[in-house]
């Protein structure tokens, strides 16, 4: 029999969420979804985040989660803090418990804190977030589609974005609204390192890029520059690497664990650091080494990973 799973979720189109239950599926677990009602207004903005609903809308989720969980379910996989409340106020099944970053380290955190104590298992996507956490967990971060992003020669994916050739290009995957993301401290570090290179140099920024869009900005550009102020296992660098783009980031989340063998790449928390590691890239012109660190990053293993503690909790 097929394992069979009701997950729960406040923004089920978070691409990284669509990936896991597609991985899932692919493996044989049947898979139901529930979704928090009503719309998070910060869903155009951040896809992890919540927390724009009222407590009247989680409130009228827990019916649809009883009358769910009485079904004929192995387990419930609550994803996201904010849906644990309602996944162990149900007296039946087991719950695994996956955090995404900014329910754990945001100022939800304690809610999050609170309730994952009572969950079967909680999986968190890096170090940072189980040191966060402090208590029993499993690090498997989301996984990244290593057929999707993928390298594709610089002059094609130009082409495919209008962008132009003898430019140096450097990338900032988010809009820069988002105020967590800091766009205000990219543009700074990449005005004064364009100061230190011969070639113009511009700052492109991706504003609702489909997905399977995304690699062709990950290989147009000559760099990567994330500057968060937090994050837990952020996709946007290991798509990047899969792609062999060089990045430039803040210390936050698992960044420098991914990226501490790949070459070129820098991790700091200066920006002085972060201005001349950009301008090496830029200077050197080269991919990085990132695809070769992958393998660990890949949808298939954080379906095995996944499907391995679903199995470990029911027998347990």
């Amino acid at each position: 029999m097929p394992l069979r799973v009701l997950n729960l979720v406040t923004n089920e189109e978070a691409q990284f969420f669509r990936a896991q239950v597609e991985e899932l599926e692919r493996r044989g677990v049947e898979l139901t979804t529930l979704s928090v009602p009503g719309r998070n207004r910060s869903e155009s903005i951040d896809a992890e985040e919540d927390g724009e609903r009222s407590i009247l809308e989680y409130a009228r989720f827990y019916p649809s989660v009883l009358a769910n969980s009485l079904d004929s379910y192995d387990l419930i996989h609550a994803n996201y803090g904010l849906t644990a409340p309602m996944a162990v106020a149900q007296p039946r099944l087991p719950v695994v418990l996956s955090l995404w970053g900014s329910d754990l380290m945001g100022k939800y955190g304690p809610v999050t804190k609170r309730f994952a104590r009572f969950c079967d298992e909680v999986i968190v996507m890096s170090e940072g977030m189980a040191a966060e956490y402090d208590g029993d967990c499993l690090v498997i971060p989301h996984g990244v589609d290593l057929s999707v992003f993928r390298p594709i020669e610089r002059a094609e994916a130009r082409e495919a974005l209008g962008w132009p050739r003898d430019e140096r290009i450097v990338l900032f995957p988010y809009p820069p609204k988002r105020d967590v993301k800091n766009h205000p401290r990219a543009k700074r570090i990449v005005e004064r390192a364009s100061d230190r290179v011969d070639e113009s140099v511009t700052l492109e920024t991706a504003t609702g890029v489909p997905h399977d869009r995304m690699p062709y900005y990950l290989n147009a550009a000559d760099a990567m520059i994330m500057t968060s102020r937090r994050e837990g296992s952020p996709n946007t660098v290991k798509e990047a690497m899969a792609c062999n783009l060089p990045v430039v980031s803040t210390d936050v989340g698992d960044v420098r664990t991914r990226l501490d063998p790949v070459e070129p790449s820098t991790v700091s928390d200066d920006d002085h650091d972060l201005v001349a590691g950009l301008t090496e890239i830029l200077e050197r012109g080269e991919r990085s080494t990132g695809r070769e660190y992958a393998a660990d990053i890949a949808l298939e293993r954080m379906g095995e990973r996944i499907v391995a503690v679903y199995e470990k909790v029911l027998e347990d």
